[in-house]
């Protein structure tokens, strides 16, 4: 019987960093967004989730580095071609979204004339001028984003636990530590 394959540690790491980030950025969007009022809590809360979201997206493209110079572990054979090929369009799907949510965040920031500085020390640059128009456009786009990658994510732990708990097929075992 030939051993299970699995992930490499890099990929594996990569995978459930930026999956607890994507979770916490996204908890924190929530909660500061339901603070009234300018806070210094609220401002604290928006560096934070401004940090978490360049973080996503630098160790989203180091992920994506990764992927394009190795090949994913194959599915069991018993697994259905339809589930094969949901699973490539799903993960493919969360690639896109790791970095159009950040991008979008980033880029409604720039529209409302917010620089963004990272850890308070690095100045990203300013791709775009303030611009009122774009603002809600933008606003609107990290949301509905959001609500897309909640989705995704929400399937892809489904689609996980299915695999693990009732087909036990050893699918999620390949990207556990």
């Amino acid at each position: 019987m030939t051993p299970m394959q699995r992930y490499t540690r890099p990929a594996i790491l990569l995978h459930w960093l930026i999956a607890l980030m994507i979770i916490g950025a996204f908890t924190m969007g929530l909660v500061m967004t339901d603070i009234p009022g300018i806070t210094p809590t609220k401002l604290k809360y928006y560096s934070w989730h401004k940090w978490a979201g360049v973080t996503i997206l630098a160790l989203a493209a180091l992920r994506l580095l990764w992927r394009l110079a190795n090949r994913a572990p194959a599915y069991p054979a018993a697994m259905p071609r339809w589930q094969q090929s949901s699973a490539h369009y799903l993960h493919g799907l969360l690639y896109v979204l790791m970095f159009a949510v950040p991008l979008s965040g980033y880029f409604y920031t720039l529209s409302a004339g917010v620089p963004v500085v990272y850890f308070g020390l690095f100045k990203l640059p300013l791709l775009i001028d303030a611009n009122p128009e774009l603002k809600p456009v933008l606003k609107a786009l990290h949301y509905w984003l959001n609500m897309g990658l909640a989705g995704a994510v929400g399937l892809h732990t489904a689609a996980a636990l299915k695999h693990a708990f009732i087909d036990r097929d050893g699918v999620m075992q390949r990207m556990l530590p």
